[in-house]
């Protein structure tokens, strides 16, 4: 489809679903975000649901402005994905084994590393620029430099709830490697502070929702906090770096007689900022819950624990800020989806995979989440689908 036009204050709300459809807490959320003085343009992807702060499915252009909020608090949040030389046939009938080995490699949900991971002990790890990255958390926000060391060992781990590791078979029956993560808990710590150094700031008093408060350019309050997000955007780019490093190894070693190669490695964003130009304006683009789809870019699309995923190409749609959505969406708060299912039906909608199905991941229940293929197909004028992969292995924090 192509969007539906739903009028704003500022900007119209280019909207890439049915806006019937969206709940009305998000459609609010939208609304207000379209108030903002210093709003160019506003897409919204069919993957759209209500967000703490900002509407999950937005991409939200401003001139001379960031929202931290509308980034949300896991910076840099993203997935990455790559394809092995191995086949289903290679797979053994029991994976138990397997996500036995994943777990102990990645550690989970509040874990970290004992020690931190030195990555040039890593397969084909690129360690350039690795000691820079870390010379600059020198310069990050004094209220959370005490988290040095957790932020060293929490490097390469996997967080909670729809963060996930998976061992996949696309259609052709090749096994690819995927996983989905963000900066952790050093990036919540520096999202946070920011948001609330954000919302004392006097030009933000009069907002119609407090968290919507900006940064504006030119200012040391932006300065700091545009510092503090791209080191917390590369934490993330490495997490996952580093977690997909520690996954590969593990397959290399459970299968050392097939001799794993392994495909450059697809990763990006989908809760960030960047730095763009459209009509010849120069735009801060944030994406929360949105990937970039530029012409010719390869994007990673999940669906749920027991529904598949797509690795996807851009096409350049400027109308959409050259966006896509980030995954299916959730379709009922993690509270309605405890109420609602059981473990029943969670071991019933997640059958042939290798997972958890215990009541601690009933609200990650593919129930809870709109069908990836609708999600998929709303979006035809923005991606093109390269491969469709099944998980056969799935682990949850």
């Amino acid at each position: 489809m192509s969007y539906v036009e739903v009028p704003g204050a500022n900007v119209p709300i280019r909207m890439w679903t049915d806006p019937s459809t969206v709940e009305d807490g998000a459609m609010q959320q939208l609304r207000n975000v379209a108030t903002l003085p210093w709003i160019e343009g506003l897409a919204v992807m069919p993957d759209v649901h209500y967000g703490k702060g900002a509407t999950v499915g937005s991409v939200i252009a401003m001139r001379g402005a960031v929202c931290p909020a509308a980034v949300g608090v896991d910076i840099g949040c993203g997935m990455s994905a790559v394809k092995t030389s191995l086949t289903a046939g290679d797979l053994p009938g029991d994976l138990s084994r397997l996500r036995s080995r994943i777990e102990q490699a990645i550690p989970v949900g509040r874990g970290l590393h004992r020690e931190a991971v030195d990555p040039k002990r890593l397969y084909q790890f690129p360690t350039a620029g690795w000691d820079d990255f870390w010379s600059r958390f020198d310069g990050v926000a004094d209220a959370v430099k005490f988290r040095r060391e957790r932020a060293g060992q929490q490097m390469g781990t996997l967080g909670q709830g729809n963060q996930f590791v998976e061992l996949c078979v696309d259609m052709s029956d090749s096994v690819w490697l995927m996983l989905h993560s963000g900066s952790r808990n050093i990036g919540k710590e520096l999202a946070e502070y920011h948001i609330g150094e954000a919302q004392k700031l006097p030009h933000n008093q009069g907002l119609v929702d407090r968290d919507l408060a900006v940064f504006v350019a030119d200012t040391p309050q932006m300065a700091a906090y545009r510092h503090d997000l791209f080191w917390a955007q590369e934490y993330a780019k490495y997490n996952r770096a580093i977690m997909m490093a520690l996954f590969q190894e593990v397959v290399r070693r459970e299968f050392r007689k097939a001799r794993v190669t392994f495909d450059p490695v697809i990763s990006c964003h989908h809760n960030y900022v960047a730095e763009e130009q459209y009509e010849g304006m120069d735009l801060l683009v944030t994406r929360k819950g949105a990937i970039r789809a530029g012409s010719g870019e390869f994007g990673i699309i999940p669906g749920s624990m027991g529904t598949g995923s797509y690795i996807v190409k851009g096409l350049g749609n400027v109308a959409s800020f050259n966006s896509a959505s980030h995954g299916a969406g959730r379709k009922m708060s993690r509270s309605a989806a405890k109420r609602r299912f059981t473990t029943r039906d969670l071991e019933e909608q997640t059958q042939g995979v290798e997972c958890r199905k215990d009541s601690g991941v009933v609200d990650e229940i593919p129930g809870a989440y709109k069908p990836i293929e609708q999600v998929i197909d709303q979006q035809r004028d923005l991606v093109e689908v390269v491969a469709k992969l099944k998980q056969v292995i799935c682990v949850k924090g």
